[in-house]
């Protein structure tokens, strides 16, 4: 499927969230408004796009992708469901490859983990996470019976408080709670792209005990690759434990409208630079992930060993798709860069 089509038959509503009314000079809420305003544009571009065709990616076709919060009780609880559908079918992955995939899930954490090295601070890091997503969707669609589609986590609906925002509530409608709170716990050592990163402690750092995906009743099998030290090796043997959450609100304060608003607007019709932006360590894209870190949140090879990985990235992509629809005719089809991480092409 090329990357045009990919775009082009998808649309992310508006979320319909409510919030406190907000003061007349906040800067936040006026940058939630100015996101909102580009998304309709965004949504504005690709109906118009689709309007007069009669084959192909065609009004019919398109799907509308929801923020989760916006999604009824029910249809979150259909969502995990559909995870946990995929975790409970066999692999598909060669065992000599893939040693540690017990289930369908783990397919595709095998694919991120092996991917990684060239998906990340590369050119690649948009177009391949658009296609991960849209086959991790098109598998809960047509392998487990989800009628639905691919959620996002937009994080400027709750930056100030994730852990009671509804993806982490940790009720039967969330991706899960926080992990349970480990006292004076060290911090996580990683090592991945030839950066060294030392992250704090936060208000979690143990197994995940509430909502779907809590110990019990999901397991993690591969990963991590980059924890210090590497006793783990590739990150694709079985290491199976429970999933872990350690939420962090001074992460999560990188995810603010604010922020967001900067990233679409800084860097004109260049997207170098708006790739650049997003993932650097103050950018939204690490902000999200380390928002709920963890293990194997924190591990940039294995994190889609964390269901809330998918909806983080949805959300991505739903900036991504709203930057180009900016100025659609110059970034629609742009490209940047190498598959090699920080190198550009000039």
């Amino acid at each position: 499927m090329k990357l045009g089509t990919a775009f082009t038959c998808l649309v992310y509503a508006v979320a319909a969230v409510v919030n406190a009314a907000p003061q007349a000079n906040d800067p936040e809420a006026a940058a939630s408004r100015q996101i909102n305003k580009w998304q309709r544009q965004y949504n504005r571009y690709v109906e118009d796009t689709i309007k007069p065709r009669k084959t192909g990616c065609t009004k019919d076709k398109i799907i509308y992708r929801q923020e989760w919060g916006s999604l009824s009780r029910q249809q979150r609880i259909e969502y995990t469901n559909a995870v946990q559908c995929l975790a409970e079918k066999l692999p598909l992955s060669s065992k000599t490859e893939v040693p540690g995939a017990r289930n369908h899930y783990d397919d595709f954490v095998a694919q991120h983990i092996k991917s990684a090295p060239n998906v990340h601070f590369s050119g690649l890091f948009y177009p391949f996470h658009r296609y991960y997503v849209h086959l991790y969707e098109k598998a809960l669609r047509s392998e487990c019976g989800y009628k639905g589609t691919q959620p996002y986590w937009d994080w400027t609906l709750s930056w100030q408080d994730p852990a009671h925002g509804t993806v982490f509530d940790g009720s039967p409608t969330s991706i899960g709670g926080n992990g349970e709170f480990i006292p004076n716990n060290t911090a996580t050592n990683l090592t991945a792209f030839g950066i060294n990163l030392i992250i704090p402690p936060a208000t979690g750092g143990g197994c995940v005990k509430q909502g779907p995906f809590r110990e019990g009743t999901f397991t993690v099998n591969l990963g991590p690759a980059t924890f210090n030290p590497n006793i783990y090796g590739n990150g694709l043997g079985y290491n199976p434990r429970c999933l872990k959450r350690d939420i962090s609100p001074i992460w999560a304060a990188n995810t603010r409208p604010t922020y967001v608003q900067y990233e679409l607007s800084i860097c004109g019709n260049d997207f170098e630079c708006f790739g650049t932006v997003s993932e650097a360590l103050n950018g939204t894209h690490t902000g999200g992930h380390y928002t709920w870190g963890g293990d194997p949140g924190f591990d940039p090879y294995s994190a889609a060993g964390d269901p809330v990985f998918y909806l983080h990235h949805a959300q991505v992509d739903r900036l991504w798709a709203i930057w180009q629809a900016l100025n659609h005719s110059v970034r629609m089809k742009q490209v940047y860069g190498t598959e090699t991480a920080f190198n550009s092409m000039f």
